[in-house]
């Protein structure tokens, strides 16, 4: 079976055309773009095809932005605005902060790295974009309005790569680590979800002993059965496990969203009722609360989830621990 095609994440899209730019601007001081065509990969993603571009020009107004209203990221000597079909974020509770271009922190410090490097002493401030082109066209077959991004996609990205988790080669490359893993030893194995949610375990497990599993939970279990370690370890975020805890056998917003008014309404049970009004995310509700909740609120997602896992996986031994940093 032919491995499958990894891709770069929009964010490596993004600094590819920002240095274009910047390069492009300093050569002649004149207005500049340059696009970043996003490579085919074997994952489901709307992405791919389309050019992720930038802007750099020495006045706001000559730049092509988002009209949303909404501030800039100060990266050194450049003023980073949302482009074309690059969203603004409305609502808190996201990474990217309320009022700001939908762009992830780490592609965000990687733009800084490339502007500060290409400008060490550059005097004026220079204006710069990120865009998408025809983003606003793609936004709707995404979940971004929904949890507030208004007017076109993220930018995102934590390692630059784009892992394909659509087709049943790679749920095939799961089987075959954890029988490369149970070959050495079936004491445990760790499974995570998402590139957080694996540093967090690294520091704590081997990387020998851990699975990266995409979304699919079920599927992974399913073939963890197939041998007989003595503990399986999952790490996952917050919004995971309450996907776990609800039924969800796929995390992946495609597969739907957990259902956040149980979420406050255990709260108010609890007596807990200054909710965020504008946080559309569990992450957001969960770092509004005060310690106490948030703990309390961590305990309850992780002992149900525990449960609809064991219940549904009755010959493993899972633990689930919840990354919330």
């Amino acid at each position: 079976m032919s491995r499958q095609r990894r891709g770069f994440s929009t964010g490596v899209h993004a600094c590819f055309a920002m240095r274009g730019a910047l390069e492009a601007f300093l050569r002649t001081g004149e207005p500049s773009m340059s696009i970043s065509r996003k490579i085919a990969n074997d994952d489901i993603d709307v992405t791919i095809g389309c050019g992720i571009f930038a802007e750099v020009a020495s006045e706001k107004g000559l730049l092509n932005l988002n009209p949303i209203e909404h501030e800039a990221y100060d990266l050194g000597p450049v003023l980073l605005y949302a482009g074309r079909g690059t969203g603004v974020v409305c609502k808190a509770g996201l990474k990217a902060p309320k009022g700001y271009a939908a762009v992830n922190p780490v592609p965000l410090k990687h733009l800084e790295a490339i502007c500060r490097r290409l400008l060490p002493s550059y005097d004026a401030k220079i204006y710069a974009s990120i865009g998408v082109l025809e983003g606003e066209m793609l936004a709707p077959r995404t979940a971004n309005e929904k949890v507030g991004v208004l007017g076109g996609i993220s930018i995102l990205g934590t390692s630059g790569w784009v892992k394909p988790v659509s087709s049943m080669a790679y749920l095939d490359s799961i089987e075959t680590e954890l029988s490369v893993i149970s070959a050495r030893s079936r004491e445990k194995v760790v499974l995570t979800i998402g590139e957080s949610s694996k540093k967090e375990a690294l520091k704590s497990h081997g990387e020998d002993i851990t699975v990266e599993i995409g979304n699919f939970v079920f599927d992974a279990l399913r073939r963890v059965e197939n041998f007989s370690f003595e503990r399986v370890i999952l790490y996952c975020g917050i919004a995971k496990a309450l996907k776990i805890a609800q039924g969800f056998e796929n995390t992946h917003n495609r597969y739907g969203f957990a259902d956040l008014e149980e979420v406050e309404s255990l709260l108010r049970g609890w007596g807990y009722t200054a909710l965020p009004k504008e946080s559309v995310t569990l992450r957001g509700i969960y770092d509004s609360l005060p310690r106490e909740y948030a703990r309390r609120l961590e305990r309850y997602i992780e002992e149900r989830a525990v449960r609809r896992l064991r219940r549904n996986f009755t010959t493993l031994n899972i633990e689930l621990d919840i990354v919330t940093g």
